[in-house]
């Protein structure tokens, strides 16, 4: 990790005289509200001193694809930290008994809400989308360097602790150190998401749970409505503290963390809990609507001066050229989609969602209209390390490395092999032959002469990690030979497979085959139902 420079500490950003000029014609327009729960957040981007920024969206930049438009791509960061803004502890009583949310060594730095917002260049339906946290993907760091395959939240973390010797051995301590690593926690949330979405991101805000307990405050009491009664009683540091009715609840602000976080004793756990963050954002951008806050500067000012002290934004925001974007988001005009997995497995001892990233990135360009072509992720550097490392990022997805690919099955499973090289060639590799092999219990790819990096990206399209990747005399020059083992798993008709673990229904909980060609939204696979901001308060799981 390179040594950096300590002036990237996040900073407060002063607004210039000649926009407080125009402060009271324009701020009513520019009250974008980016408010994400479960952790969960407002942004209100006024004209007003004091706004906690960070310059790591120029860093992951360097390695994104190109902006096509004048869309705005907004990443909305929830921060399961226990921990201000200066790497202090919060008050226990206040973490354990107003939260309920276990002690403060609890959460570390796991980026549990990540939602992109996409508002188009020329108005109209803004689309956002959850990105379930426990999604394994190849996580990486600011600079495009893959950390390995991971949870998506992690990548947050990951970065933040390995940035820290190098920090301390600066000089840094306190809060400093605190806030140059999480710089660097950004950064690679900011990038991995790029990756993952193969589209660019231009702006993002971050918050946690301080952050959404102090606006929850606020802007209490906020109506909810559940399909269902639910109970999750907070013991021993698990559990929400959630106990609610079916139907309408009006909640305050311990409540309203309670709904946005329980995940205990709901049917699809985690991604029932994405649906309730996505209802919460909803049922307060009602309230507010309805109560006038936008056409109220007085209330609107009387909201952000309390938020501004736990929200970091991004310091490339022009907030005369948002508020152009903004009216779709304060006239409800958005339509929140979590995106869909394809199971779920055990990777490294721990639950993870298995997705696949050209289906994401399909889905992604037909609802957004970025370039995101069809791309392997790139896996090892080190070809016998399983598909753990290597490089990522790039000024767009990566194209597959040229390569012919041919499938033996030795996973005991009828038709393996040629399901296999069918989601290979739809990737872009062009196809070879399948047979049958001696039993394995592991997949091993096995590349010849030029054709290592398509082998590494082969074997993170097939899964990842546990995947051996090494040359063979055996291949001819310019071909990657796949044997499937018993830890092979059969394709979803959503796309790609994983290799190796349990789980991969089509489309995993309440999701279906790969839509992402056809013409219509409805047909795309998201997990559960859609909740559109606007038509009332929505009711949940």
């Amino acid at each position: 990790m390179a040594d950096r420079p300590r002036n990237r500490a996040v900073g407060r950003r002063s607004a210039p005289s000649l926009v407080q000029a125009g402060r009271a014609a324009v701020a009513t327009a520019s009250a974008g509200v980016l408010l994400v729960s479960g952790i969960s957040w407002f942004a209100y981007n006024s004209l007003t001193d004091g706004l906690n920024t960070s310059d790591a969206l120029a860093v992951a930049q360097r390695h994104a694809p190109p902006k096509i438009d004048n869309s705005i791509n907004l990443l909305l960061i929830g921060l399961d930290s226990r921990k201000d803004m200066n790497g202090n502890d919060l008050p226990k009583q206040f973490v354990e008994q107003d939260l309920h949310a276990g002690s403060s060594d609890i959460g570390g730095y796991n980026t549990n809400t990540l939602i992109l917002l996409h508002i188009p260049a020329g108005g109209g339906k803004v689309q956002a989308f959850s990105i379930p946290r426990d999604d394994y993907v190849q996580t990486l760091n600011g600079d495009g360097t893959s950390q390995g395959f991971h949870k998506v939240k992690e990548a947050y973390g990951i970065a933040k602790a390995a940035a820290e010797p190098a920090l301390k051995a600066q000089g840094l301590t306190g809060a400093a150190l605190e806030q140059q690593s999480r710089e660097v926690g950004r950064e690679a949330t900011l990038a991995t998401v790029q990756q993952f979405l193969g589209i660019r991101i231009d702006h993002f805000a971050e918050v946690n749970l301080l952050g959404f307990y102090d606006i929850a405050q606020v802007v209490q009491p906020i109506t909810v409505c559940l399909k269902h009664a639910t109970k999750d009683p907070a013991m021993a540091g698990q559990g929400s503290g959630a106990d609610f009715h079916a139907g309408y609840n009006t909640l305050d602000a311990a409540q309203a963390l309670a709904f946005v976080r329980q995940r205990h004793n709901l049917t699809n756990g985690d991604l029932d809990r994405t649906h309730r963050q996505q209802a919460f954002i909803s049922s307060v951008m009602y309230k507010l609507k309805q109560e006038g806050l936008f056409n109220d500067l007085g209330k609107m000012q009387s909201l952000f001066d309390v938020v501004k002290k736990d929200v970091v934004l991004d310091s490339q925001w022009n907030i005369l050229d948002f508020a152009q974007q903004v009216p779709s988001l304060t006239g409800g005009n958005v339509v929140f989609n979590t995106l869909p997995i394809q199971g779920f497995a055990t990777r490294n001892g721990e639950s993870v969602n298995l997705v696949d990233e050209l289906q994401i990135q399909r889905i992604m360009q037909r609802l957004t209209g970025h370039d995101a072509s069809p791309a392997a992720t790139p896996a090892s550097s080190s070809p016998a390390s399983g598909g753990n490392g290597g490089s990522g990022g790039g000024s767009a997805p990566q194209q597959v490395a040229p390569a012919t690919v041919d499938v033996l099955n030795g996973s005991g499973i009828t038709g393996l092999a040629a399901q296999k090289l069918k989601s290979l060639v739809d990737a872009g590799w062009s196809q070879g032959r399948t047979g049958n092999a001696a039993p394995h219990t592991r997949t091993v790819v096995h590349y010849g002469s030029g054709a290592q990096q398509a082998a590494q990206q082969i074997a993170a399209k097939l899964g990842g990690s546990g995947i051996r990747v090494a040359s063979s005399s055996a291949v001819a020059p310019g071909r990657v030979e796949v044997v499937l083992g018993t830890d092979a798993t059969p394709t979803s008709p959503g796309g790609a497979a994983a290799s190796g673990g349990s789980g991969g229904g089509a489309g995993g909980p309440g999701g279906s085959s790969d839509g992402a060609q056809a013409g219509t939204v409805s047909d795309i696979p998201f997990q559960g139902s859609a909740v559109e901001m606007g038509q009332g308060i929505p009711c949940v799981d």
